[in-house]
């Protein structure tokens, strides 16, 4: 943990020009504002710096826009790609007109998350590893105007559009068919020295990354893993990781995407995240039942399967997220959970050791924002805990094997970012225990997400021509 002496003394003597203050939004997008390092002492750090809050979506209107953003020391690293050298520094808000944290700030809720963990003496600690999946792709193209509304993806791995391609440079015949990506090998893997190169920036900027393979998806589907860690932490290292993989792939002429569904017809990309509880240094999730998991675990499942249906809102936080999650493409959408068992949506990973003891909630998709995210299922959890929730009898058998009357009368994953909203707004009082979220923050974040919803809706699709203009 560096503090802000710390700070001040790597920038002396790494000879370092510039600060880049970063903080993140509702949609879980980095904004950021570079300073000449004249500007930061360590005053700095308590007071921060004045900026206009209204410019950012769903915040704060105009006629009462001053924030300060203040830097934590503990987040600083150096910017790999910057010309100049540059020292990243990670941001909480403040209200200026309380000087407290500002309510809707996805960093500071998950701070009071991480506080009200240890009001309720429940656990001192909640760790967190969510597995970010992602596409490369050659190149893309896009249009929604009025006239035309079309995209265009294209991959040189991709065999079910490539393999007869006339362009030269995307016909080397090793391609990957469609669900035929996992695990391949190079030359059919052309991304291997890609991933290499993610892994390896990330660990030079302190995210503690120890894997990489291609994923099941054609067109160079990818993952990129990393050791748990604290809540906070651990979204801090999401957003760096993001970031880290889209300018990796920018420097390798290519462009990545961490939408859950670009594909038609192909596996979509989860965020897979693996969580526990600890006290005093002991994993509380460890025990004598089921799949050799506690109690505490139990009723930790079953509060995030009571309200998964909000967490959707948090989770899945995009329309094209529920393209994602569909019967037929690995996407867990029935609400059970099972060890070892991937089309469950929660899933115990078989461990050799009580520290490895976790579960795996395998709805979420990287279109998160990943501070209300794990903040949210952190509470989902907890609220489970509390009150004891049942999760009911795990369910051992391959469900995407189950027939329609079986599958019917189970209860499933929201199928639409307006279903999980309307959700959000019913199922909400378990987010506000200890002030963690609170209503005008979970008004502004539906009003918000129901632009999306609307604009998604009110624009005619490609395929409702080919369904309909002969009609």
């Amino acid at each position: 943990m560096s503090s802000p002496k710390a700070v001040l003394k790597q920038i002396e003597e790494q000879a370092i020009e510039f600060v880049d203050f970063r903080f993140l939004d509702f949609r879980g997008k980095w904004h950021h504002i570079t300073m000449h390092v004249s500007q930061l002492d360590e005053a700095s750090f308590e007071e921060g710096f004045n900026f206009d809050g209204s410019s950012v979506d769903g915040w704060c209107e105009i006629n009462t826009s001053d924030m300060f953003f203040v830097p934590d020391a503990a987040t600083a690293f150096v910017d790999p790609f910057m010309a100049e050298p540059t020292l990243v520094l990670v941001c909480d808000i403040l209200d200026a007109a309380t000087g407290k944290a500002y309510n809707r700030c996805p960093r500071g809720i998950a701070g009071r998350a991480e506080e009200h963990l240890k009001e309720l003496g429940i656990a001192d600690e909640a760790f967190f590893g969510p597995e970010l999946e992602y596409f490369i792709f050659d190149s893309v193209k896009y249009s929604t105007a009025a006239h035309k509304v079309s995209y265009e993806l294209d991959n040189q791995d991709a065999a079910h559009w490539n393999s007869d391609t006339d362009k030269d440079a995307l016909s080397h015949g090793h391609l990957t068919s469609v669900k035929g990506g996992y695990f391949q090998l190079a030359p059919t893997d052309r991304t291997q020295d890609m991933r290499t190169e993610i892994l390896k920036v990330m660990r030079a900027i302190g995210i503690d990354a120890h894997l990489h393979h291609s994923e099941v998806a054609t067109a160079s589907q990818n993952e990129v893993g990393s050791v748990a860690k604290t809540l906070k932490v651990k979204a801090d290292e999401t957003i760096a990781s993001k970031y880290i993989v889209k300018n990796v792939a920018d420097m390798y002429g290519k462009t990545a995407t961490f939408m859950p569904k670009p594909l038609g017809g192909d596996n979509g990309s989860g965020m897979h995240v693996h969580q526990s509880l600890w006290k005093e240094g002991k994993n509380l999730f460890a025990g004598e039942q089921y799949a050799n998991l506690s109690e505490t675990a139990l009723h930790y499942i079953g509060g995030i399967i009571k309200h998964a249906k909000a967490l959707n809102a948090f989770t899945n936080a995009s329309t094209n997220s529920y393209k994602r999650l569909v019967p037929g493409f690995e996407a867990p959408t029935i609400l059970t959970y099972a060890e070892r068992n991937r089309s469950a949506s929660i899933r115990i990973p078989a461990s050799g050791s009580e520290k490895a003891k976790r579960i795996e909630v395998r709805f979420p998709d990287a279109s998160a924002n990943p501070y209300l995210a794990l903040s949210a299922l952190l509470m989902a959890g907890l609220d489970g805990v509390e009150n004891q929730i049942d999760p009911g009898k795990a369910m051992e058998n391959n469900l995407y094997d189950l027939s329609p009357l079986e599958e019917k009368e189970l209860s499933h994953v929201c199928g639409s970012l307006d279903e999980a909203l309307k959700a959000l707004d019913e199922d909400r009082d378990f987010l506000k225990r200890g002030g963690v979220f609170d209503d005008d923050m979970i008004d502004a974040y539906i009003e918000l997400k129901k632009e999306e919803v609307e604009r998604l809706n009110q624009t005619p699709h490609p395929v409702e021509v080919e369904m309909y203009y002969s009609v």
